[in-house]
């Protein structure tokens, strides 16, 4: 199923550089953009990844958005309820996922 750019949900996932070692402030702009690839090649046609790094500490690790506009969790977990996604079981892989993805980047 193919669905149009302007339906897909985008999910905006922020990396913390701290979560790729001390010297993470200087990979995190090139891992997210290799995480990004990593996400979207296995995503599902509904869904786009969009990686970035975390520095606002204020904002959440994940967001939700159509059109680049924001959508609330709950927004988010009605469109995803239509493909039987439930939203944590989706969260959750994705930050299951995360380490795998930061062994491959560093050649582990």
């Amino acid at each position: 199923m193919t669905l149009a750019d302007s339906k897909k949900l985008t999910v905006i996932f922020r990396i913390e550089p701290g979560c790729l070692g001390p010297e993470g402030l200087s990979h995190v702009d090139k891992f997210c953009v290799k995480a990004g690839l990593k996400l979207q090649s296995t995503a599902p046609a509904y869904i786009t990844w969009q990686v970035e790094p975390r520095h606002d500490k204020t904002l959440p690790e994940i967001d939700y958005a159509i059109l680049g506009r924001a959508l609330s969790r709950d927004h988010a977990k009605r469109y995803l309820s239509h493909f039987n996604l439930e939203i944590d079981k989706f969260e959750m892989t994705a930050f299951d996922e995360l380490p795998e993805i930061i062994d491959q980047y560093f050649g582990r």
